[in-house]
């Protein structure tokens, strides 16, 4: 959902999960812009300085809209976030990759190859990876569920023990290598 005008404003919330601290930004029109985990907070804060220079970024409660699915997701409903309104700041191709990633229901998973060829690209692979691992709205843009060919987990911005965690929430299927 890309935007025309960037926000003015923007609010952190932070809100305790069962897998840490995270932390949501929204804009002055409730809108959610980034999403991340506290341990993340300083690339975060640099992400949102790059691209909303002009934004005042201040300490606040996001919006039910926004925080209320949140709350609801992290206490078990799956489908909850697929109502948070969203917006990003990202080239074309990578708010395409991130629409694409919305096509993925809860409980499913596609491999970084199958989103390739679900956005008409089969060949750009690696641009689908580096797009995916671009997303700034994690969670609610499900860039957890895609997961390696071989049906393994590969690579989450959060750390793949969370990305474990969100897929075991929503029932998705995926081999396992964290376990001991």
């Amino acid at each position: 959902m890309p935007s025309s005008k960037p926000p003015e404003t923007l609010t952190l919330d932070r809100l305790a999960t069962p897998i840490g601290t995270a932390l949501l930004v929204t804009d002055e029109h409730g809108d959610l812009r980034a999403f991340n985990w506290t341990d993340y907070e300083p690339a975060m804060r640099t992400w949102l300085g790059r691209h909303y220079p002009k934004a005042k970024l201040m300490e606040g409660r996001a919006p039910v809209p926004v925080r209320g699915p949140f709350e609801a997701y992290f206490a078990g409903d799956a489908r909850a976030l697929e109502t948070v309104p969203w917006k990003a700041s990202g080239t074309p191709f990578q708010l395409k990759v991130w629409e694409a990633l919305c096509t993925i229901p809860a409980g499913e998973t596609l491999s970084y190859r199958g989103l390739a060829e679900r956005i008409g690209r089969p060949t750009a692979v690696r641009a689908v990876g580096l797009a995916n691992g671009s997303n700034p709205v994690a969670v609610v843009v499900p860039c957890h569920r895609v997961i390696g060919t071989n049906g393994s987990l590969t690579g989450y911005g959060g750390g793949l023990p969370r990305k474990k965690w969100l897929l075991d929430l929503e029932g998705a299927h995926f081999k396992d290598r964290l376990a001991a």
